[in-house]
């Protein structure tokens, strides 16, 4: 497996496997990898003959007071664990070669601004989050020029802001959405339950069970969406969170017409200081 830090390194050995007609798929993470970021590059491996897995810590999608210095940076074994999985390439660089023309971490270089779908949920909790977001990934894009790009499900709106400006800056790369991946308890795996006391893990499976008992109830035929919100996060929040948004969602984000066959419910709450994701798509 090889480590590479530099763009230049990057594009030869990308361009050595596209010489040779190979296809190319691209995991991008921020590292502290866990068995969901696994599970990504497994899949990207039946889908591609190379694989490379991006670790960088992005400063430009996160908003001020977020965790951008205390983000884990594990390297030595994210490659450990990388290169078990069969993972070709990673790609590892720093913030000067990601933005090396920059004097403020990228925010005073060219961004992607993502209309709509960017700018409610998390967009409007985190602004400018998800402009960081898709710069990055285009960046990344155009670095390593893959074929194909797997992303998890669990970020189900970051999700469908790197699907829009794929389709509307013609970008050539297939998006593969893997399905969120849970423990034993249901919660979602995510780099942030690293946060988490012991007895906050066993509370944060809460959100996937509200998820579960808002799917129960529209498929039973409720069909006031803004009360059900309201009582899903005051459940929440009477088991100790701070909700910030319970949405139900037509699945290209839009509010759902009466008539709407396919939903998606997604989540965003606080359990002490660490904030959780998680959502569920349900058919009717």
């Amino acid at each position: 497996m090889h480590i590479i830090h530099t763009l230049a390194e990057l594009r030869k050995t990308v361009t050595e496997y596209k010489q040779s007609g190979k296809c190319i798929a691209l995991v991008p993470t921020m590292g502290n990898l866990h068995q969901g970021h696994l599970q990504l590059v497994d899949r990207a491996l039946t889908q591609a003959d190379v694989v490379v897995c991006s670790i960088f810590v992005n400063p430009l999608q996160f908003t001020p007071g977020e965790d951008y210095e205390q983000y884990p940076r594990t390297l030595q074994k994210d490659a450990e664990q990388l290169d078990s999985v069969g993972c070709d390439i990673v790609f590892a660089p720093s913030v000067e070669e990601m933005y090396p023309h920059s004097q403020n971490n990228g925010l005073d270089q060219c961004q992607i601004m993502i209309p709509f779908i960017g700018d409610m949920l998390e967009g409007a909790a985190r602004p400018g989050h998800f402009n960081g977001v898709a710069t990055v990934v285009a960046k990344l894009f155009n670095m390593v020029q893959p074929d194909k790009a797997v992303f998890g499900a669990k970020d189900y709106q970051q999700l469908q802001v790197i699907k829009q400006f794929v389709r509307d800056l013609a970008f050539p790369v297939e998006i593969i959405a893997h399905p969120i991946v849970r423990d034993r308890s249901g919660l979602a795996l995510s780099s942030r339950n690293a946060y988490l006391m012991p007895q906050q893990r066993q509370q944060a499976v809460a959100i996937y069970q509200t998820l579960n008992e808002l799917e129960r109830k529209i498929k039973s035929g409720a069909r006031d969406y803004a009360q059900l919100e309201q009582e899903a996060a005051n459940n929440l929040n009477a088991q100790g969170f701070n909700t910030d948004y319970i949405s139900i969602r037509a699945t290209d984000l839009s509010l759902p017409k009466a008539n709407e066959q396919q939903l998606v419910i997604l989540a965003a709450s606080y359990l002490g200081t660490t904030r959780l994701l998680d959502n569920i798509e349900i058919k009717l």
